[in-house]
């Protein structure tokens, strides 16, 4: 799959950097799919993924969040921003209904464009998902590696608190496990393409990534309409499958699978289900 870039103008001022896999052959009748990235990540759509979104002819439509990559920043912004930068990019290229899949930090944002745009998505798919902080009846650290639970600890303290965190962290591969780790050796290797350079203007759009999961995310997710999977790894130490078990009981059209070997990496294994998943809700 070729993958085109460009810069869309927002009427705020905004800029959002966005990919897409579309060309004159497969704009029509298609399943267009969004992809929205993980923390800290740029919004390159997932290559291990390609030759199953080309044999479900799936287009992928994605973009930088704001403060990463080519796009700006947007001080403040909560996780139901997404929905209104979703909206612009698809009116921009004339994409009228879609389907959206998020991977870890940007299952929320899937979420929020299930619940906020629910005349334009088809179908949500998250892998890896955290729920809303302060979910009534979750344990939101349970089960967290210590890392991953310090930052976003740090986070729960607001933005210099966070900073400082990050000025003195440490990469931690005690929170991947073994199957993360050979999954990031094999074919998610993927993801050396897209860390480094989310990180290479700085930490904002990590750090807002944060602040954004440990604030009112500004909707309901219990408000989808669409049909909803939720897939995660029962062995997941950077977000829980707990997260996921709390999305399932609170969102009445959602369905969850939980894969008992997997963490938050190796999960994506089970991608190309996802997408099948995903491509029937349009036929």
């Amino acid at each position: 799959m070729k993958v085109r870039e460009s810069d869309l103008r927002l009427s705020d001022g905004r800029g959002l950097h966005v990919y897409d896999t579309g060309d004159d052959d497969n704009r029509g009748d298609g399943l267009v799919v969004f992809w929205h990235h993980g923390t800290p990540n740029t919004g390159s759509p997932p290559g291990p993924l390609f030759p199953a979104a080309e044999e479900l002819g799936i287009r992928w439509v994605s973009y930088d969040r704001p403060g990463y990559g080519g796009s700006s920043p947007l001080p403040g912004r909560d996780v139901a921003s997404a929905a209104d930068d979703v909206r612009a990019v698809a009116d921009a290229l004339a994409i009228d209904r879609f389907a959206v899949l998020g991977h870890s930090g940007g299952g929320p944002h899937a979420l929020a464009c299930g619940a906020l745009l629910p005349d334009r998505v088809l179908g949500v798919a998250t892998v890896a998902t955290p729920a809303p902080y302060g979910a009534g009846g979750l344990d939101w650290f349970a089960g967290m590696g210590r890392s991953p639970a310090a930052s976003l600890r740090a986070a729960t303290e607001g933005r210099a608190a966070k900073e400082a965190y990050e000025a003195g962290a440490a990469y931690d591969p005690e929170m991947f496990t073994e199957a993360d780790l050979d999954a990031l050796a094999g074919e998610w290797s993927w993801f050396d393409e897209v860390v480094g350079p989310a990180l290479e203007g700085g930490p904002d759009g990590m750090i807002t990534d944060d602040l954004a999961y440990v604030a009112p995310w500004g909707f309901d997710p219990a408000r989808i309409t669409a049909p909803l999977l939720l897939l995660h790894g029962g062995q997941d130490r950077i977000v829980p499958a707990a997260h996921s078990g709390w999305l399932a009981r609170h969102c009445p059209t959602a369905e969850l699978r939980v894969r008992p070997a997997d963490g938050h990496i190796s999960v994506l294994g089970a991608g190309a289900e996802a997408l099948g998943w995903l491509a029937a809700r349009r036929d």
